[in-house]
């Protein structure tokens, strides 16, 4: 018998950890082989008979987990996941659990249940006599069906009859056809003997079918896991065996009567078995609606778990409802499933939800501990890092090293990173990326009227993005983690930040270089703040920094503009100044893009609020154009006003004038919404700033939704805290000190 006690598994490379479990006999040498090849992948050919419209494959880490005994029998686990800390909570889960002999499952039974449901009856209890005189000649009618499950063993075991009320008051007949599906799923095969004898049922009854489908609460396929943790090895984070244990037994009962904890608490089981399922192929989504439903069957959503105290050690055990399958379905399609049921090696359906259960109790047990003791967070940073230092490039022998600085730094960032990384005295130069930073920007005064060379009053929001480019060999990629923006960057690129990377590579003379171009921003996207403008700033000068490339500001800010035209149409120029340069200034667009600088003695007390629409600079400047061109006298007027507004704040700027200032961005912004650049959000946000003691507040940016900026000199934590309490976030306060 293999040995499933592997530890040391996350320091290996991936392909040392294939070579380990094949050395142990969990991998056949042909599935070794179709790992380190990526044979197991499926291919959008096969996806393509599988569902509807495919257009590609998406994939998922698949991992394993080792360490576990069920039943006596030493398993490893596939998984297939991206949540960080699963993995690792599952192997510790399972290495507690072999001091005791691991997990013991059992089920009763495995039945799937199918159900019609009969409407319009005349007289419910003679239908439910009628029926139940019937049950005999329906049980036939239903093994007829599908005789070659009869054949394998299966079939269908009992028909169960139910009489309840419609809301109406109407009797509403279930019945329900209790089928042994063997090793397979049987979702199908259950439907098809449901269509089939749903005519019979319907004479039978006198009624008509409302429904004929099967359930997917397999409350007929009750897995027990139970688990036994000596309490002398509870002892964590400073806590000794019996203040863990007891913590774990209460955050279980708080489970079992919140039911805003218990959906937590079970979804924490279903960290295990999802992925287990979706490494074996099986439906997720049915095992997922049954484990809640089963979870609610008292009427009230409770905790699937159950831990006390036994003999002084750790007793847990989960019940849960599954029914799954190791044939039919699409199993015989996807490689990828056919690999996950040879590495959990399980020879019957029977056999994978044991291991689903015992699995579904470990994970349960790992977030409890985590829970109670170091707190939830601590894992699940430990492995952000770990991603994010092996995505910046950090050496396989210096990986842990640079984890543990950055999980000590706070900041888990890919720009962090890099920096631990340039610390290092072994690391080349070549392995580290290039970084470059950029600033966002803060309109105070002049938006739109700055599009017809009037004058706006800004600040840069500083370090706001920044740039992390390396050589890639095959494809320019480049992600923005913050946005949800993964991208390859061809030739035929659609997307708008593609567009501006390919102008880039243009403009900077390396069109055909690939580069692997990693944004952090801490500006969210369409809120007005310069986030474009910043991006192709920081992009910049990280290629040209990778590259070796001298470049001016003045260089760095004209393809930052022609960026900006790309995403804005007719931009004034403010944003891709403020951000080249990060500094404070009046500026004007004329024949070149100028400005002049402001030099504050102390960071502006603002508080900037983000509303729950993104805008659109270039509809908004747009919009604002095509009004103008129907009331050009009144627009210009209005233009004019903003301008002087803008030279009158800058004056009230150098001098800490905060009350002129502020009344200034109040007029500011009533010229804006007649503008109709504002929106009953931003209104909102405005009237809220200003009750709770901002001096001004207006919208910044191009309006249509996006932010506002309020001057806040002493209020700023209640400016803040009533822009949280009603709904609204707010832009840190470290990202404009210092402007």
């Amino acid at each position: 018998m293999s040995d499933s006690q592997i530890s040391g598994l996350y320091k290996l490379s991936v392909p040392e950890r294939i070579a380990v479990l094949e050395q142990q006999g969990f991998l056949s040498a042909k599935a070794a082989r179709a790992l380190i090849r990526g044979e197991q992948v499926l291919s959008a050919s096969a996806a393509d008979k599988i569902i509807e419209n495919v257009v590609g494959v998406f994939s998922l880490p698949l991992a394993i987990a080792p360490n576990f005994i069920v039943n006596g029998r030493e398993c490893i686990v596939p998984l297939v996941v991206e949540e960080p800390s699963i993995v690792a909570g599952l192997s510790s889960a399972a290495a507690m659990a072999r001091a005791c002999g691991g997990f013991t499952v059992a089920a009763d039974a495995s039945l799937l249940a199918g159900q019609i449901h009969i409407v319009d009856i005349a007289d419910s209890d003679a239908s439910m006599s009628a029926l139940e005189a019937a049950r005999e000649r329906l049980l036939h009618e239903a093994n007829e069906v599908h005789p070659r499950l009869i054949q394998r063993g299966g079939g269908v075991r009992n028909i169960e009859l139910r009489l309840t009320q419609l809301q109406d008051g109407s009797a509403l007949i279930v019945v329900d056809i209790l089928v042994d599906t063997c090793d397979a799923m049987g979702a199908n095969l259950v439907n098809t003997i449901c269509e089939a004898i749903a005519p019979s049922v319907a004479e039978i009854s006198g009624g008509n079918i409302a429904l004929r489908i099967l359930s997917n609460l397999a409350d007929h396929s009750i897995v027990t896991a139970t688990v036994k943790y000596p309490c002398s090895t509870l002892a964590c984070a400073g806590m000794d065996g019996e203040q863990v244990r007891d913590r774990i037994v209460l955050a279980n009962e708080i489970a079992l009567i919140d039911p805003n904890r218990a959906a937590t608490h079970n979804k924490g089981i279903m960290n295990g078995i999802d992925p287990l399922a979706i490494a074996t192929g099986n439906d997720w989504r049915a095992i997922e609606a049954g484990a809640h439903a089963y979870a609610a069957r008292s009427g009230r959503y409770a905790a699937l778990t159950s831990w006390s105290v036994d003999d002084g050690d750790l007793l847990g055990e989960l019940k849960i409802p599954l029914k799954v399958g190791i044939v039919g379905g699409t199993l015989g399609s996807n490689a990828a499933a056919k690999l996950g049921l040879a590495i959990a090696a399980v020879q019957s359906s029977q056999q994978l939800a044991e291991l689903m259960a015992a699995v579904g109790l470990a994970q349960n047990f790992a977030a409890l501990r985590a829970l109670v003791t170091s707190g939830i967070q601590k894992g699940h940073m430990r492995m952000h890092a770990r991603s994010v230092s092996s995505a910046v490039g950090a050496p396989a022998e210096r990986l842990d090293e640079v984890v543990d600085q950055l999980v000590a730094s706070g900041e888990i960032k890919d720009w962090k990173a890099l920096e631990i990384l340039a610390t290092l005295d072994d690391v080349s130069v070549d392995d580290i990326a290039a970084t470059a930073t950029a600033a966002g920007k803060i309109i105070l005064l002049g938006e739109h009227a700055v599009v017809y060379g009037h004058n706006a009053l800004a600040i840069p929001i500083l370090n706001a993005v920044r740039a992390a480019v390396l050589i890639a060999d095959e494809e320019t990629l480049l992600s923005v983690a913050e946005w949800g923006l993964y991208t390859v960057v061809d030739n035929n690129c659609t997307d708008g930040a593609g567009v501006a990377v390919n102008l880039i590579k243009r403009e900077l003379n390396v069109a055909d270089t690939h580069f692997s171009i990693r944004v952090s921003s801490a500006l969210p996207r369409g809120m007005g703040l310069g986030s474009s403008a910043a991006i192709a700033v920081a992009i910049t000068r990280a290629i040209a920094i990778c590259q070796s490339i001298e470049i001016t500001d003045a260089d760095v800010n004209n393809i930052a503009f022609e960026c900006e035209k790309l995403a804005h149409g007719t931009p004034s120029g403010i944003d891709n100044t403020i951000s080249c340069l990060a500094i404070p200034m009046l500026f004007q667009n004329g024949e070149k893009l100028i400005g002049n600088a402001i030099h504050l003695a102390e960071p502006l007390p603002i508080v900037v609020g983000l509303s729950h629409q993104p805008g659109s600079t270039h509809e908004q400047v747009a919009g604002v154009r095509r009004r103008r061109e129907k009331n050009s006298q009144s627009y210009d007027a209005i233009f004019k006003q903003i301008n002087n507004l803008s030279i009158e704040a800058t004056s009230a700027l150098l001098k800490k004038d905060y009350g002129t200032l502020g009344h200034l961005m109040n007029t500011c912004h009533g010229l804006l919404n007649a503008l109709q650049v504002s929106t009953p959000d931003l209104e909102n946000m405005v009237a809220i700033a200003r009750s709770s003691g901002a001096l001004g507040a207006k919208l910044t940016g191009g309006g249509g939704g996006g932010a506002i900026v309020a001057l806040c000199p002493g209020t700023e934590s209640r400016v803040r805290s009533a822009l949280h309490q009603a709904g609204y976030s707010t832009l840190q306060k470290s990202c404009f000190e210092g402007s």
